[in-house]
């Protein structure tokens, strides 16, 4: 439907493989590409120089096409989950193409332009580290002190009954650590439930992000860290779903388009998760859905496109396909 499709890396090293049917349109697949990216939350994506191989196109023109498209990409303001973009150039020849097209846009004069182009580098080599380090976050440490007072016959035997508790402190004591791209966007309320953890299991979780991608480390008792591990992992499978989700709600939007009535006799469409809902219960053939329209709960007839409220108000909603001959 989009021009192309998307599987696992195989033995690749990345995480998803976007596979492009032939098009001339080379600047159109890259920015399907890059808006799909970032829809699923990718931090990362590298394109080989496209349609230089079999289809023989241009490398100029492929560069500038290119180039046009990760411009475009990069001055758009609702950008937030892809932060790096590469081309990766197997001919040598073509590095000479490629860089000409990037000294024309820097060398363009308008500010505007000049923002762009700085956003645009930004995104093609990663934004300026600073030169330290950085450094790892660690949740704020509440513990609770267990002091132990040894009394015994003579110093070996205190110093051994010392050695037999650290022992078994240190049988108990467990660390393990968790890689996925989606910790980068842990948000407030995610930062929020690892610190009550912390607190209530007395573990330790640090976040690092390390050159194989964000990473949470749990260090404390097996018990304690088996129980926080679990629920870092839900945390991820959550957002992974919530992307998932989002991803089938855009390519059904894409297909159909379901609207209730708003002012001025007008139809306005529902938002994209809902349209999904919609549809689904549609084609499952399901008698009713109840959604909330204007703040208020209808539940839906899907066989009339009847909706009615708590108070027995109706309204008409429509189910508008966007393809000529697909319903």
């Amino acid at each position: 439907q989009n021009g192309f499709i998307t599987t696992g890396g195989g033995r690749l090293l990345c995480r998803k493989i976007i596979h492009l049917i032939h098009s001339d349109n080379v600047k159109s697949q890259v920015s399907k590409v890059l808006n799909e990216c970032e829809l699923r939350m990718y931090k990362s994506v590298a394109f080989p120089a496209i349609g230089t191989g079999r289809a023989k196109q241009s490398p100029a023109k492929i560069a500038d096409d290119m180039l046009d498209a990760i411009m475009e990409f990069a001055s758009q303001r609702s950008v937030q989950h892809l932060k790096r973009i590469k081309i990766v150039i197997f001919q040598r020849n073509m590095l000479k193409d490629f860089y000409e097209s990037m000294k024309k846009r820097e060398e363009l004069g308008s500010s505007t332009t000049q923002s762009w182009f700085s956003l645009f580098k930004s995104f093609l080599w990663g934004k300026k580290q600073p030169t330290e380090e950085k450094k790892a976050v660690t949740l704020e440490e509440k513990v609770n002190l267990a002091i132990f007072q040894i009394c015994g016959e003579s110093q070996e035997r205190v110093d051994a009954a010392e050695s037999w508790i650290n022992t078994l402190i240190l049988k108990e004591q467990f660390e393990q650590s968790i890689s996925d791209e989606l910790i980068g966007n842990f948000d407030e309320s995610q930062m929020a439930i690892l610190k009550d953890l912390q607190g209530k299991k007395h573990v330790n979780i640090q976040l690092e992000e390390k050159l194989s991608g964000p990473c949470i480390t749990i260090s404390g008792l097996s018990r304690d860290v088996y129980v926080v591990v679990m629920k870092v992992q839900e945390m991820i499978r959550k957002m992974k779903d919530a992307a998932e989700e989002l991803s089938k709600a855009e390519l059904v939007y894409n297909l159909v388009e379901w609207r209730y009535p708003g002012s001025n006799d007008n139809f306005v469409a529902f938002d994209k998760l809902t349209n999904v809902q919609l549809e689904n219960a549609k084609r499952a053939k399901n008698p009713h859905l109840t959604v909330i329209i204007n703040k208020k709960n209808y539940k839906v007839d899907l066989n009339t496109l009847q909706a009615s409220d708590d108070q027995g108000k109706t309204i008409s909603i429509q189910r508008v396909p966007k393809n000529e001959g697909k319903s």
